[in-house]
């Protein structure tokens, strides 16, 4: 199975409008093939050029936005609205401004011939494969309230584990620095102080006292602030290098390997694993493609 493809596209439709937008597929053919049968003539496609790092500061759109946003049409949609109709009320009275201009162009590609689906895919930070797979499920078997119900409730289900992650791992990160810091105080105010005592009463002092001494004094000199810049630098390549798609494996397989950190996240990712694919494959979706999308 070729690996998906991110492409820009511009084309005319029958009625003369230009239109752009992006489209994954596994090939260029692919994507002129879905733009003709959506009635577009694409003039330009073209593979999406890839970053060495990917610095997109994301959508702007938060999860509880797009939860509120997709209870708000499941229900109106339940309510008999027409799907345009119900795109054009929530465009003006969704509060993030990102999120109503998204909104609006979606009902644009509706009111083109786009399926409510497609027009989501092109939206794909705030959209992503499950969120869009689970919508073309919902339109094909005329479920799209209750698929839309649905979503909204796994979204919120998986806000809730994060956030149980999160709470989790607050109790150690605070004991690792506050023990950081208590030890750093110490080191730079502590030992010094039994230094002078030391170098006072003479006499030769045991190797491991002597080590901890110098890196005292290392620590209280130039050297804390290098290695305070250390860890700055360290942890602002591990950010940059988690960016990449070959950074994010290298550090997601080291941190499975960590002691207790590890078995947290694979129970996480098992959790997120089996419910994901559980939504999918309740809503329709083949299973297959539910394991290609998880």
């Amino acid at each position: 199975m070729p690996k998906p493809i991110v492409f820009t596209w511009s084309g005319k439709t029958s009625k003369g409008n230009i239109q752009k937008g992006e489209l994954t597929a596994g090939s260029k053919e692919e994507v002129i093939s879905y733009l003709r049968k959506q009635s577009i003539v694409p003039t330009i496609v073209k593979e999406k050029p890839k970053a060495v790092l990917h610095l997109s500061i994301g959508s702007g759109v938060s999860d509880k936005d797009i939860v509120i946003f997709t209870r708000q049409f499941a229900t109106m949609i339940d309510a008999g609205l027409p799907l345009v109709q119900a795109l054009e009320i929530l465009s003006k009275q969704t509060e993030n401004k990102r999120l109503a201009q998204t909104i609006t162009e979606v009902k644009g590609d509706v009111e083109s011939g786009f399926t409510y689906a497609d027009a989501l895919r092109k939206h794909p930070r705030m959209f992503n494969d499950l969120y869009v797979n689970m919508v073309a499920a919902g339109e094909s078997g005329g479920i799209l309230d209750t698929i839309l119900n649905r979503l909204a409730g796994y979204i919120e289900k998986a806000m809730k584990l994060k956030s149980q992650v999160k709470s989790a791992m607050v109790y150690p990160l605070v004991v690792v620095t506050i023990a950081v810091l208590v030890i750093w105080v110490i080191m730079v105010k502590v030992v010094p102080t039994f230094a002078r005592m030391f170098s006072q009463l003479g006499g030769v002092l045991p190797l491991p006292t002597r080590i901890i001494v110098g890196l005292s004094g290392f620590l209280a000199g130039i050297g804390g602030i290098l290695v305070l810049l250390g860890i700055i630098g360290l942890v602002t390549f591990i950010v940059f290098f988690r960016r990449t798609d070959n950074g994010r494996l290298i550090t997601d397989r080291i941190m499975l390997k960590l002691p207790v950190l590890g078995v947290l996240l694979k129970k996480v990712a098992v959790a997120k694993f089996t419910r994901t694919l559980g939504t999918l494959v309740g809503s329709g979706v083949p299973i297959l493609e539910g394991l290609d999308i998880t």
